[in-house]
């Protein structure tokens, strides 16, 4: 799992509960968007956790969220 204190998910701004964004610091945050409804997201429907190719190697929260948040079309 990615820690959000790693360097690469803190200027990403990822945090593990996406309602813990920073709103302040990333205005393109907005309720409904978490890391298992993203593009880049690479989970099952369901599980809990899944790869991101952002973070090499770890997986992310489902719940997640972070600045590169990108809506999964279709």
């Amino acid at each position: 799992m990615v820690d959000p204190k790693d360097p690469v998910a803190q200027g990403l701004g990822y945090v593990a509960e996406a309602a813990q964004a920073d709103t302040s610091k990333y205005k393109t945050y907005a309720a409904g968007q978490a890391c298992s409804n993203c593009a880049l997201y690479g989970g099952k429907a369901g599980e809990a956790a899944g790869p991101c190719p952002l973070f090499a190697g770890k997986h992310v929260s489902a719940k997640g969220w972070c600045s590169a948040y990108a809506k999964k079309v279709g």
